[in-house]
């Protein structure tokens, strides 16, 4: 099965432009989206094939996710277990008969950290919920989770330290998920691989590749032999961010 998520910082605008041929030549099995910038009613998609479910932020034009996937779901869930992260539409959880998917458009602390209390609090619930859920299946997470890992995970660590996105409790964060039973899964397979799925708008940041890889495919330890296949395609245009894609082995396929 082949998943793909993406960042397209505004479906509206992205769709005006070559989505529609992009998400074709991919020809994913599921395609999460984040960052969506819609309200309910603003766009009309023709994808034939695939269900289509979306989150929407109260806050018009801003944050909200979707999640569209050949196979129908068990069970489509949007939010998480704790209100106050339910607002700005960051998260679906759609549930297949072999795993648990999550798409997640993980808060950003913003200059000066200012809204780092509140990213903190939106990990330590997703963290939590997707353990709860990994008892009873594998559980894939999947998004812009606004975090790079490690050094190696972006251009220029030193001078972006403490800067959101590779503040120390960001980072320790996601070492706490990753430590709690779940497995990146392009690092596992690449673990020496310099490979950035965001790039600044400014300074030519992507003509230079001076970016950072903040869009993940997390997968819960009793599913990483599933994993057969994790890259970052870089050859996409069209946003900031550019595709993450993950291919599992399921039984039986």
């Amino acid at each position: 099965m082949k998943l793909v998520s993406w960042n397209v910082n505004g479906l509206r605008a992205v769709v005006k432009h070559d989505f529609k041929n992009i998400f074709d030549e991919i020809d994913a099995d599921v395609f999460c989206i984040q960052e969506t910038k819609l309200q309910e009613g603003q766009i009309d998609l023709d994808l034939p094939g695939y269900h289509q479910y979306f989150n929407y932020a109260e806050r018009k034009g801003y944050s909200g996710t979707a999640i569209f996937t050949k196979e129908e779901p068990l069970n489509v869930t949007l939010g998480l277990d704790d209100e106050e992260f339910n607002h700005e539409g960051r998260t679906i959880t759609l549930e297949f008969p072999k795993f648990y998917l999550i798409t997640s458009y993980t808060p950003n602390s913003q200059q000066k950290l200012k809204r780092l209390d509140f990213r903190m609090g939106y990990d330590d619930v997703l963290r939590k919920y997707m353990q709860k859920l990994a008892k009873g299946k594998p559980v894939v997470l999947c998004g812009d989770l606004n975090v790079a890992h490690n050094e190696i995970d972006l251009k220029n660590d030193k001078t972006n330290h403490h800067n959101p996105g590779f503040s120390d409790e960001e980072r320790a964060k996601f070492s706490e998920l990753l430590d709690s039973g779940f497995t990146d899964s392009f690092r596992y397979l690449h673990p020496d691989e310099v490979k950035y799925s965001w790039w600044s708008y400014r300074f030519n940041a992507r003509q230079n590749n001076a970016g950072w890889r903040i869009d993940y495919f997390v997968v819960s330890n009793n599913g990483k032999d599933m994993i057969n296949k994790a890259d970052i395609l870089t050859d996409v245009y069209g946003s900031d961010h550019c595709p993450v894609e993950l291919e599992l082995n399921l039984e039986g396929e």
